[in-house]
């Protein structure tokens, strides 16, 4: 039997605690995942469900009085609590980021270009005329049309496709392992967000990147990434490969989440919205904390909240009842 490669990214036990008026947010609960070379993981839920949250804190970007902890294994060494120093030469220059809304992420008075050539300075020590061909290299990389002409735009004269990939190049220029995408193709049209996946699959397979990208939106998750990890209330709650996910949901809520989604087969079936809400994470119910939401709890659900457990095939859930759960078109119960 072959053994898997060792990952290039490994999270154990990471926690986020951000301080409120009204008390404690544990917004990041125990989340493990492992991130294999040349591999993408989709991280999906709600909104509120702690992806973006997860997402900054593998690479220190949370600041006081935000509280992480646990273990960001990467190169050998652990980046929770890193000294800034030693982390800025892995931030950004080993582990690339894409942040969700590029017209915020942008700084809107320095031209496109002197934001590459920024990045490339830091991590790759070039400057000057190399800075300027490399700049223009990487636009042209990401599709921009007339790369060389267009460095000395600002970030309002890009369309919101043109920025988004203005965005990846910045994050590229200093040829990252690992890129983390936080919904990347958000209020982008279905055309351009088409693209910027196809651009993201094309890079990761000609730069030999690693991708954890963010999405509430499954439709993004079949057609781009290889495993899946799906987040509820700050925890992750399954993990599969995406053909299992898709064929066959191991956790009530995964189950609710393709049940909401339209089906476009032949056979089509009425939408099953998830009732009620997510719960506030300053109030974390001493159960499964879907149960309230969920039409399959039974007694066995309000005990202590079930851990993430492996289940044979490379997958694992935190449903007691992933056993009995029925297809995406089946019956309810």
């Amino acid at each position: 039997m072959t053994a898997l490669p060792s990952p290039l990214l490994s999270v154990r036990d990471l926690n986020v605690r951000i301080p409120t008026p009204r008390g404690e947010l544990h917004a990041v609960r125990g989340v493990d995942l492992d991130l294999q070379p040349g591999e993408v993981l989709g991280l999906v839920g709600e909104s509120g469900s702690g992806k973006s949250v997860t997402l900054r804190a593998l690479v220190g970007l949370h600041r006081k009085p935000i509280r992480v902890t646990g273990e960001v294994h990467y190169g050998g060494q652990n980046l929770v609590g890193l000294p800034e120093a030693r982390l800025r030469g892995v931030r950004g220059a080993q582990i690339g980021m894409i942040f969700q809304e590029p017209m915020t992420a942008l700084n809107p008075v320095l031209t496109i270009g002197e934001q590459i050539r920024e990045n490339l300075l830091e991590h790759r020590g070039l400057r000057g005329r190399p800075a300027d061909e490399r700049a223009a290299d990487l636009l042209d990389l990401v599709g921009i049309p007339g790369a060389r002409t267009r460095l000395g735009d600002y970030p309002h004269q890009f369309s919101g496709g043109m920025r988004q990939r203005a965005m990846i190049a910045i994050a590229l220029a200093s040829e990252p392992r690992v890129l983390l995408a936080d919904e990347p193709t958000t209020a982008l049209d279905v055309t351009i967000q088409d693209q910027i996946l196809r651009l993201i699959l094309r890079l990761r397979g000609e730069l030999g990147m690693s991708v954890i990208l963010v999405t509430h939106d499954l439709g993004v998750v079949a057609q781009t990434c290889d495993r899946v990890a799906v987040m509820y209330a700050g925890r992750l709650v399954e993990t599969a490969d995406v053909p299992g996910l898709f064929r066959q949901p191991r956790h009530a809520y995964t189950l609710g989440l393709m049940r909401s989604l339209p089906d476009v087969g032949a056979h089509r079936r009425p939408l099953q919205p998830i009732p009620g809400a997510p719960p506030d994470l300053r109030e974390i119910p001493q159960a499964c904390a879907f149960t309230p939401r969920c039409a399959f709890r039974t007694q066995a659900c309000l005990g202590a909240e079930p851990p993430l457990m492996p289940i044979g095939g490379g997958r694992a859930t935190a449903c007691v009842h992933h056993a009995e759960l029925p297809g995406v078109g089946e019956g309810a119960a």
